[in-house]
C-alpha cells in the first residue's frame, strides 16, 4: 500500500476488523496511531476493539448476507479477521471481486478450522505433528480414540480460549470429553480431531512476520496452559539452536503455503530437538500479548506495519519478559478493578484491561506484564501483579 490517506475524507485508508476482542483492541490502537480509519465487527456489542475504533457493526460473523453487506457498504481497503468463525466462502467470493483479505481468503478458510490447517501441514506440507483422526459423529469419534490410543486430546475443529478442549486419560473420559467437545465449538456441535498426546519438553509460539520485505521472526514465547487456554507466556523460551531453526523452517513453510503479509501465531511442540507443528493463527496471537512490554514492535505493531505495507528493518527485543492472564469468573455487567497501588508498585510492570463488558462464567478479562533479567523472575512478577489485581462483581 505505502500510502495513507486522511481519515474521514475520499482519500481514507479504511481497515474492517472482523472480531473486536482484546487483541483487536490492541491492533486497532496502532493503526490508528497511523491515522487508518478502522471498523470493528463483531457478534456483541462494545466489545474491546469497538471502543477505540471510529466506528462498528453487530452482527454474527458467520451470517454471510450481514458480512457481505457491511462490506460493500463501507469498501474497505483491507478486511482483516479477528477470529476463526467467520463466513469465509464470503471471504473468498469478495476477494474475487477485488477486496483483500489479510492475509488471504485462503488463509482464513484453512485456518477457520483444525482439519484444514492441519492436513495442509501433515498431508500437503509433510511436516511432523501429533497423530490425529476427525470425527464428525459419535462412533468416529469412538473409533477415532480407538485408533489414536490413550491419552489422547479431544478438540472442536473450530474453537478458541481452550473452549471444548479436554484430555482422555481413561475410557471414563470418553463421553464426557465428547459431551465437551460438542458445547465448545465456535459454531455449535460437530466435528472434532483427536490428537495423540506427545510427552512434550515445552511448546512455543513462533510469532512469524511475512512482510515486503521478507519474513522475520521474534524471539520465541514459551507459555503454560490451563483447561487448553493460557495462562502466562515469557520470551524468550530457551532453546537449542537446531530447535529454533527446525521451528524457524516450520514456521516458514507453513506461512508461505498461507501467503499474504502480515503476523501468524505459529504454535509448536518441542521434545528435546524435534518440533512438531501443532496450529498457525493467521493473526496477532493471545501468548503473544507478552510482546506489548518485551519489544519495541508489539505483535500488534508489526501486524499493522505488514499489512499495511510499511517497512520492518528490525525487531528490537527489551529483554526477558511475560505476561500474566487476569482472570474472572462469576456473573457481572460491571466488574471493577482495583488494588493498582500495590499491583503497580514494582518496576518494569503494567497491567491492560480489555474492557470487556460482561462476565459469564470465566473469563480472561485483562493481562499484567513484566520485564525482568530473567524469564523465571519476570514470570514470578508478572503472576504477582495479576494476582494482586482485585476484582469486584
Amino acid at each position: 500500500m505505502g500510502t495513507i490517506g486522511t481519515k474521514f475524507s475520499s482519500t481514507a485508508t479504511k481497515v474492517l476488523l472482523l472480531g473486536s476482542g482484546e487483541l483487536g483492541k490492541e491492533l486497532v490502537i496502532e493503526l490508528q496511531r497511523l491515522g487508518v480509519e478502522v471498523i470493528a465487527c463483531d457478534r456483541y456489542t462494545n466489545a474491546p476493539a469497538m471502543q477505540v475504533a471510529d466506528r462498528s457493526y453487530t452482527f454474527s460473523m458467520l451470517d454471510s448476507e450481514a458480512l457481505r453487506k457491511t462490506i460493500e457498504s463501507e469498501k474497505p481497503d483491507l478486511i482483516v479477521p479477528e477470529i476463526e468463525a467467520i463466513a469465509t466462502d464470503t471471504l473468498v467470493e469478495l476477494e474475487t471481486e477485488g477486496f483483500t483479505v489479510i492475509p488471504s481468503a485462503h488463509a482464513a478458510r484453512l485456518t477457520m478450522n483444525r482439519e484444514g490447517i492441519r492436513r495442509l501441514a501433515a498431508e500437503d506440507l509433510g511436516l511432523a505433528t501429533t497423530p490425529f483422526e476427525f470425527a464428525a459423529s459419535h462412533d468416529d469419534f469412538l473409533a477415532a480414540v480407538d485408533a489414536v490410543g490413550m491419552p489422547c486430546v479431544v478438540k472442536p475443529i473450530m474453537s478458541s480460549s481452550g473452549k471444548g478442549q479436554s484430555t482422555i486419560k481413561c475410557s471414563a473420559d470418553i463421553e464426557s470429553a465428547w459431551a465437551y467437545a460438542q458445547e465448545g465449538g465456535r459454531a455449535g456441535a460437530g466435528k472434532v480431531i483427536v490428537e495423540g498426546f506427545i510427552d512434550f519438553d515445552y511448546e512455543i509460539t513462533l510469532l512469524t512476520v511475512r512482510h515486503d520485505g521478507g519474513v522475520s521472526f521474534c524471539e520465541p514465547i514459551g507459555h503454560r496452559q490451563e483447561e487448553g487456554d493460557y495462562r502466562e507466556s515469557w520470551q524468550p523460551q530457551q532453546m537449542s539452536e537446531t530447535a529454533i531453526n527446525k521451528s524457524k523452517h516450520i514456521a516458514s513453510r507453513v506461512t508461505e503455503a498461507l501467503g499474504g503479509r502480515g503476523i501468524f501465531g505459529v504454535e509448536l511442540f518441542i521434545k528435546g530437538e524435534e518440533v512438531y507443528f501443532s496450529e498457525v493463527s493467521p493473526r496477532p496471537h493471545d501468548t503473544g500479548m507478552v510482546t506489548l512490554i518485551s519489544q519495541d514492535l508489539s505483535e500488534f505493531a508489526l501486524h499493522a506495519r505488514a499489512i499495511l505495507g510499511l517497512p520492518i528493518p528490525n525487531i528490537h527485543f527489551h529483554g526477558p519478559s511475560a505476561s500474566a492472564v487476569i482472570l474472572v469468573q462469576g456473573e457481572s455487567l460491571q466488574a471493577a478493578f482495583s488494588n493498582f497501588r500495590q499491583a503497580l508498585s514494582q518496576p518494569n510492570t503494567s497491567v491492560k484491561l480489555f474492557g470487556k463488558p460482561a462476565v459469564s462464567g470465566r473469563r480472561r478479562m485483562g493481562v499484567a506484564l513484566a520485564r525482568a533479567d530473567s524469564v523465571e523472575e519476570a514470570t514470578s512478577q508478572a503472576i504477582s501483579v495479576a494476582s494482586a489485581i482485585k476484582v469486584t462483581l
